[in-house]
């Protein structure tokens, strides 16, 4: 196998790579991250060319143009174009180069905004997802739409995976543009730094399941090797491990030794209230399957934010 993995110098691609280094890679498989650097997988053209390069039987996809709450609901427009050509590069190019599997990753915010809750992966195109990211969302759920197509069509084994919130080691850390979690360590360092309080942006109440990146990696290695279904997979904690902002906040200070005080921005949105997905179907398949309790995680990340803020904090 010669895998192929796009996005690769991100936070999922490099817990891949250290997951695979630290000895959950085969020998019959040879892994192969590359970044933007090494392609514009918005071209047709150099993405063909990439895939040229290092023929490779086997993808996992993870380049996307991403960010957090405020960065999507500046520019819609340009996550779903941008995504809609990465996502379509990429998979019509593996399709036409003989790839055997490709295994994407998708989002929890694909879920419909309106719901039931716990969602689960017969959910996904129930109704319009939350106005705050529908480029990002409606791009990422198109990424099923074509899967189904190569399957129905041309036979060909394409899947996704759908983690629940991401956190770990080389993630983006930028508190204007990043995700909930890393922004908040930053926040924390500088707090620390200053001796200022704390502030988090909105009430501190919406609650999110979150997922070490090192076990989402384990977990990515298996579906490529193992699951066989074109449907989509949740890949997450269960539901009884959500945690609130503030819980995640508290857990953050605690790991970072932080004593100074926890102020909330109400004048901040909120986004969704929470987004519970069940992991029933994941838990069919490995009900052994042990993740790193929420406060070790912190608790490792923070310290890997800590001892590379040089280059963590760009």
């Amino acid at each position: 196998k010669r895998i192929l993995v796009t996005g690769g110098t991100g936070l999922v691609g490099r817990a891949i790579e250290k997951v695979v280094a630290d000895g959950e890679g085969r020998p019959d498989e040879e892994w192969i991250f590359v970044s933007s650097r090494d392609a514009d997988l918005t071209s047709s053209s150099e993405t063909k060319a990439l895939f040229e390069r290092h023929k490779p039987t086997h993808v996992i996809h993870l380049a996307a143009m991403v960010g957090g709450l405020f960065k999507n609901l500046r520019s819609n427009l340009d996550f779903w174009r941008t995504n809609i050509h990465i996502n379509d590069n990429v998979l019509h190019t593996a399709h036409e180069s003989g790839v055997q599997k490709v295994v994407s990753c998708l989002s929890t915010c694909i879920f419909p905004d309106k719901t039931t809750y716990p969602i689960d992966e017969t959910m996904i195109h129930n109704g319009p997802p939350h106005s705050s990211n529908f480029g990002y969302s409606y791009a990422k759920r198109m990424i099923d739409v074509q899967n189904r197509g190569y399957s129905e069509q041309h036979g060909r084994r394409f899947t996704a995976v759908i983690p629940t919130n991401v956190f770990g080691p080389h993630d983006n850390f930028n508190i204007e543009d990043g995700h909930v979690l890393p922004g908040l360590i930053h926040k924390v360092y500088l707090a620390k730094q200053s001796g200022s309080a704390l502030t988090v942006w909105g009430t501190g109440k919406p609650r999110r399941q979150f997922i070490y990146s090192l076990d989402l990696a384990r977990l990515f290695l298996w579906v490529l090797r193992e699951y066989d279904e074109v449907e989509p997979i949740i890949l997450s904690v269960g539901e009884e491990d959500e945690v609130s902002i503030r819980e995640a906040a508290e857990a953050i200070a605690e790991a970072m030794e932080f004593g100074g005080e926890l102020v909330f921005d109400t004048t901040k949105s909120d986004g969704q209230f929470k987004k519970t997905a069940s992991n029933a179907k994941l838990r069919q398949y490995l009900p052994e399957f042990q993740f790193t309790p929420f406060r070790k995680a912190v608790k490792e990340t923070c310290a890997w934010f800590n001892a590379n803020y040089a280059n963590a904090r760009k």
